[in-house]
C-alpha cells in the first residue's frame, strides 16, 4: 500500500497528495527530490506562502473572469496553477519566459504550483502573459 503523506515542506498541496494516493506514478526526479534531506530557503518560503495565502478565496475572485473551455481550441490551464505562477513571478522577479523556464528548472516551484514534469501540461510564456494581463487589466 502506498503511503499517502506528502513530503515536507508542501504538506498542504492536495493535488500532489491526491495523485500519490490514487496510485499514479511520480517521475524519477520527483521521487529523488522527495528523498533529499535539506530544505532550501526557497522551499521554506514557498511552504510558508502556501500556508498563509487564501488560495481558494483568491481563485474564487478570479474565476468569473477566467476563460472556460468552449470545446474549440486548446483548453485553458487550470486557474489554481496559473495563480500560483503569477505569485512566483512577483516573489522571484520572473518575466513570462523566465517563469516558464523556472518551472522546468525548479522542482520546488513545480511542487508549489502543483504540476509534475512529464505528467502535466506546462503553461508556455504566452499563456502566462495572458493570465498576467487578465489580472492586471484596468
Amino acid at each position: 500500500m502506498r503511503n499517502c503523506r506528502v513530503e515536507p515542506p508542501f504538506e498542504l498541496l492536495e493535488s500532489l497528495s491526491a495523485r500519490a494516493c490514487m496510485g499514479e506514478q511520480r517521475t524519477f526526479a520527483g521521487e529523488a527530490w522527495s528523498a533529499k534531506k535539506k530544505v532550501t530557503k526557497r522551499e521554506q518560503f514557498l511552504a510558508e506562502m502556501n500556508a498563509v495565502l487564501p488560495w481558494g478565496q483568491l481563485a474564487a475572485l478570479i474565476a468569473p473572469h477566467y476563460p472556460h473551455a468552449t470545446g474549440r481550441g486548446r483548453p485553458p490551464m487550470p486557474l489554481p496553477p496559473m495563480l500560483r505562477i503569477y505569485f512566483l513571478q512577483h516573489w522571484f522577479n520572473l518575466s513570462d519566459p523566465g517563469a516558464e523556464e523556472a518551472l522546468y528548472d525548479s522542482e520546488a516551484m513545480r511542487r508549489f504550483v502543483g504540476i509534475e514534469l512529464g505528467e502535466d501540461a506546462f503553461p508556455d510564456e504566452t499563456t502566462i502573459l495572458h493570465f498576467r494581463h487578465l489580472l492586471e487589466h484596468d
